[in-house]
């Protein structure tokens, strides 16, 4: 495992500069905007806390989600987050 340094001081100094800065007064000349996201990857750096339940469902809202092929659970799980989006 590779240890992380903590910053100086300055650094912590600059960085807080940068952040109380607007976004268009920052020279990122010198960083290559990326437009190609074709080879980008979802949920490399963030997962979700995931929590194993026993849930009894329909059968047919089941046999719905399982014969869109693989991933029928991520599926469902979206399908609930977005009602609970809907509805709060």
């Amino acid at each position: 495992m590779k240890m992380v340094k903590k910053l100086t001081a300055q650094q912590i100094k600059e960085l807080e500069a940068l952040a109380a800065m607007p976004d268009d007064q920052i020279d990122t000349s010198d960083i290559p905007e990326v437009t190609d996201w074709s080879g980008a990857r979802r949920g490399v750096f963030y997962r979700p806390i995931k929590e194993q339940v026993t849930l009894r469902l329909d059968a047919d809202l089941l046999h719905h989600f399982r014969s869109q092929g693989e991933g029928y659970q991520t599926r469902i799980n979206a399908a609930l987050r977005e009602y609970v989006k809907q509805h709060g």
